[in-house]
């Protein structure tokens, strides 16, 4: 898995949630009523197997220090919420305030919550885990990635097109309580899909660094006590 990751931008790994584990967690995060429900480290659930050396465990090898869970996203894709989404890389941070600081930006606004482009090499040392508690194949719009697209840099619009028209897309199936691992500035996308089925995903992402004075990470310094 660490050869995977370095040299493609991802690995897929099976079993990392057992099917107790993901009733549970899909009884947790409840129905979603739009594309996805943001601020989830939030959820004691989620915080709680966000810092489990289950998943930690998986993303050390790949981190100088210890990893941080910094965001939390659900996404449920399923006939009546449904949409695709175009190639693109993960660029923004999510944090909590706006402040001017060099190699930082530009800013956006999404939910209410202000979100920055960090410097590349700061994207560089995140790793994020999707975990399946559904079957992703073609149909229900699993992810499709170009492998080794996160060997770039940042790409813009024009480059996209030009990696997507010399390499071969991979479209990653994964099974349910599987978890697929990948680098932000990975290339992927998603179709709508076609199936009846349901695709949630939980979307956790990490980091090995801490923000520069000024910013902090909207999610990663809530206590797991709250509800």
């Amino acid at each position: 898995m660490d050869h995977e990751i370095e040299q493609h931008g991802f690995s897929i790994v099976a079993d990392v949630l057992n099917l107790a584990e993901q009733q549970d967690l899909r009884a947790s995060l409840g129905p979603v009523s739009r594309a996805g429900r943001r601020g989830l480290l939030a959820s004691p659930v989620v915080n709680t197997l966000a810092h489990s050396d289950r998943l930690l465990d998986l993303l050390r090898p790949h981190f100088p220090v210890e990893p941080l869970p910094v965001r939390a996203i659900y996404f449920d894709k399923s006939p009546e919420t449904n949409w695709l989404v175009t190639w693109h890389q993960d660029l923004a941070l999510a944090v909590r305030t706006r402040a001017d600081v060099p190699g930082f930006g530009p800013w956006s606004v999404k939910d209410g919550v202000p979100h920055v482009r960090p410097p590349i090499e700061l994207l560089e040392q995140m790793l994020t885990v999707r975990l399946h508690l559904d079957d992703a194949d073609e149909a229900n719009g699993a992810l499709r990635v170009l492998p080794g697209s996160h060997r770039s840099g940042r790409l813009s619009s024009e480059r996209i097109q030009e990696v997507r028209a010399q390499q071969p897309e991979f479209l990653c199936a994964v099974p349910a309580g599987g978890a697929m691992l990948m680098r932000p500035l990975l290339l992927h996308a998603s179709g709508r899909s076609t199936s009846a089925r349901h695709r949630r995903v939980l979307h956790i992402e990490y980091a090995a660094f801490t923000l520069p004075s000024g910013l902090a990470w909207h999610e990663s310094a809530i206590d797991v006590s709250i509800h």
